[in-house]
């Protein structure tokens, strides 16, 4: 059956969740969305591979953008969604149902209802989100039609249990990696173990105190943490090589070239760094002008997101960003995935309300 956006933003976020999508299958939720949003006169609707745009060209002074992925993570045995109870809250559980497809369905439902907002509007149904960063359909755009997401504000319809989240920590993956010698374990004097000198690398890490920096009103914790260990080759051989894997989540405050300065500087007199990976953060703006209307309409106070989002590829560009969708993100990819029907209502009435 077509999507139908004149049911309520719960139909909706079923049919859409009913349609399985993990990420590298989006086609068939796009061509959906496609066709649905085609029908409506007041929009522009554009394709991208399995990214939908749609804009309105109302002439208003200030653009939005309101953006949200349409793949998910493996289903395992949760679909088809269903309606279900527990502790006197109603839930729709199902792969989908926190990340991130109530957000997409609430815009859906807007983007259809709504022919003359009070700002133009650019709505984004994206692909491949949880997949690998060189994959994701919004970085793709950037690459290749960034006039399509200029705006002068932008909101994320990413799990924010209804809140709304600023900006967001930036995150950075990298190894230090300790160096010794191979002998056999009876003569281990012969060797130098590489395990062993990893010993003050962990005991930093044991005694690392992260910062709180303020950023645009909001306190972003800050984390730093070994995630992998590795080394060794034989149960009787001295190692040579130990690689221990640490995860630096960073106020967006930092750039990412002072965020490795001051992990450089840490552990490089421990042992060999090496870089794995690097994204910035985003500074949540909130003394832009439509972030104040936003927060003012939508009557709640801003809280920082402590994990990477895509609003990191909006501050890139200039535009500040906030998350705000249906959805506890401690479910996001669990087995049991659900959100609060009232949530998904909350959310479009918020979002009709600072548009209208």
């Amino acid at each position: 059956m077509p999507l139908d956006l004149a049911a309520t933003s719960i139909e909706l976020t079923r049919q859409i969740c009913d349609i399985e999508s993990v990420s590298g299958n989006e086609k068939a939720v796009a061509d959906e969305i496609e066709q649905a949003l085609e029908r409506m006169p007041h929009l522009e609707v554009l394709r991208d591979g399995d990214l939908v745009v749609a804009r309105t060209h109302l002439g208003r002074a200030r653009r939005v953008v309101i953006a949200g992925h349409i793949d998910t993570v493996p289903v395992n045995g949760n679909l088809p969604t269903r309606f279900e109870a527990e502790g006197g809250v109603e839930y729709l559980w199902g792969r989908g149902t926190v990340d991130m497809k109530p957000g997409v369905a609430v815009a859906l439902k807007l983007a259809a209802e709504l022919s003359s907002p009070s700002v133009d509007v650019t709505w984004l149904f994206y692909d491949h989100e949880e997949v690998t960063s060189d994959l994701n359909g919004l970085a793709r755009l950037a690459r290749t039609r960034p006039e399509l997401l200029a705006g002068d504000f932008a909101i994320l319809g990413e799990p924010s249990n209804g809140a709304v989240e600023g900006g967001c920590n930036g995150t950075m993956r990298f190894d230090v990696v300790t160096r010794g010698k191979r002998a056999h374990s009876a003569r281990g004097w012969m060797g130098e173990n590489a395990i062993h000198k990893a010993a003050p690398i962990l005991a930093l890490l044991a005694d690392f105190e992260p910062e709180t920096i303020e950023v645009d009103g909001l306190a972003y914790r800050e984390q730093l943490n070994a995630v992998l260990v590795s080394g060794g080759v034989a149960g009787n051989v001295i190692p040579d090589e130990c690689r221990i894997h640490i995860n630096y989540r960073f106020a967006p405050s930092r750039s990412g070239a002072e965020a490795e300065a001051k992990m450089r500087a840490l552990f490089e007199p421990l042992g060999e760094f090496v870089l794995q990976d690097l994204a910035p953060g985003a500074r949540p703006g909130l003394d832009d002008p439509l972030a104040q209307e936003f927060l003012a309409a939508v009557g709640l106070e801003a809280k920082p997101k402590y994990g990477w989002t895509d609003v990191a590829r909006f501050s890139a560009l200039g535009i500040p960003a906030v998350n705000f969708g249906p959805g506890d993100p401690s479910l996001a990819h669990a087995d049991g995935e659900r959100v609060p029907l009232a949530q998904i209502t909350a959310c479009e009435d918020a979002l009709r309300a600072w548009l209208s």
